[in-house]
């Protein structure tokens, strides 16, 4: 009488049989593989959680000249797709399967949703500007008068790809007009 449910944690660090089933069918690893990349992930990971700080520091290995706080945070929101402020190991197998092995548009869908950041489908000017300014921070750009301003780079970036005029960027115009342009894509999404 009047007990309460307690609602049962998921154990992170072991993982189901869905999980594994959904893994197999969403990426283009095979059980064994999902299993050996897991076992690494809990490696890195014992609590089975890839937080925020842990994350930044294995980012801050790739770009050791820059600044990758601000860029890093977008990366690890798009990859956090939950929004509970970790990376599971699900989450983190289907965005290295995308970003290794997805084809170019997986690829450059990926990267708008990390630009895309109050997620509302669309980039605006002041999104882009701000996208523009962490890659530089990333890259260690010191070179931002004149032309290479963020200001001016979103101008001609916006110019390009805002094919309806409506002052943003859909998910179609970013990842057409990257197709269409290698300037943009290098700039942009440049793994792909």
């Amino acid at each position: 009488m009047g007990q309460k449910t307690s609602k049962h944690k998921k154990d992170l660090t072991h993982l189901s049989d869905e999980e594994i089933e959904r893994l197999t069918k969403n990426t283009t690893y095979s059980r064994q593989q999902i299993n050996d990349w897991h076992q690494g992930f809990l490696r890195d990971c014992p609590s089975g959680k890839l937080d925020k700080k842990k994350f930044l520091e294995v980012y801050k290995k790739f770009y050791p000249e820059g600044k990758a706080e601000k860029f890093c945070s977008q990366v690890f929101k798009t990859f956090d797709s939950d929004d509970n402020g970790y990376i599971d190991f699900v989450e983190f197998l289907i965005a290295v399967n995308i970003t290794s092995h997805g084809d170019i548009r997986e690829k450059l869908r990926l990267a708008f949703d990390m630009y895309d950041m109050n997620k509302n489908g669309k980039i605006d000017k002041k999104e882009m500007t701000k996208v523009i300014t962490a890659i530089y921070d990333l890259l260690g750009e010191e070179n931002r008068k004149s032309d290479n301003s963020p200001e001016n780079r979103v101008k001609k970036i916006m110019e390009k790809l805002d094919l309806n005029d409506d002052k943003n960027i859909s998910r179609d115009e970013f990842v057409e007009g990257c197709l269409k342009d290698d300037v943009l894509r290098q700039l942009l999404a440049p793994n792909v």
